[in-house]
């Protein structure tokens, strides 16, 4: 029996590159449908929600892929969610598994481990990422930590954001800071991207400035 596969992710790009790769040219899995965030998502179960398996990508608009997969835990239990995602900070993990997520992947896995994280699910498994298992043991095993620094709490900072910017501080450009973290180029461009909108600035120096100047690095 083929495993029912949908999909929820805002880039149409990747979002068809995923149900070529992944789907449409293999036969243990079925395509179902796409949806474009949370809200897209919920109305298209609500007319069939017959699916085994969501891909589930975080950041959306209108409603996120974390809220998104609270809803579908209470209401579709059966249906099985793995974070597909860029991010790998520990609120984000901590989160999207509290509201039920069964796995989570970053981007960054290839195709093949991507599908084998489907099958896994579909039979009971619980799929992640190397890095994101090692981050979940962490939590586990210190689950009241506190966040060291103040100011990283008030910007609403990750702790990978943080690492990204003391990697920036140190003059590395975003392939360094990839290898060094073990992601892709644009995974460091996304989380540049972010850390710009929470410090509300618009470029390396401002970003470093103000991370030193608030004891944030």
């Amino acid at each position: 029996m083929k495993i029912k596969v949908a999909i929820t992710e805002d880039n149409n790009n990747l979002a068809a590159s995923l149900r070529e790769k992944l789907i449409l040219f293999n036969e243990d899995v079925e395509f179902m449908f796409r949806a474009g965030n949370g809200i897209d998502l919920i109305e298209k179960l609500k007319k069939n929600h017959a699916v085994d398996v969501i891909l589930m990508d975080i950041e959306m608009p209108g409603m996120d892929g974390i809220a998104a997969t609270e809803i579908i835990s209470v209401n579709y239990p059966m249906i099985k969610i793995i974070m597909l995602t860029v991010f790998d900070d520990d609120e984000k993990i901590f989160k999207s598994i509290q509201a039920g997520a069964s796995g989570y992947l970053l981007k960054d896995e290839t195709p093949a481990k991507i599908l084998e994280g489907i099958k896994m699910i579909a039979a009971g498994g619980a799929p992640m990422s190397p890095s994101i298992a090692a981050k979940m043991l962490r939590l586990l095993r210190n689950p009241d930590r506190s966040v060291e620094n103040n100011f990283r709490e008030e910007f609403s900072l990750s702790e990978r954001e943080t690492e990204v910017l003391e990697q920036l501080s140190r003059g590395l450009d975003y392939t360094k800071i990839a290898a060094n973290l073990f992601v892709s180029p644009s995974t460091i461009r996304k989380h540049i991207e972010n850390i710009y909108k929470k410090l509300k600035v618009h470029n390396k120096v401002q970003a470093i400035q103000k991370a030193l100047k608030h004891k944030i690095i």
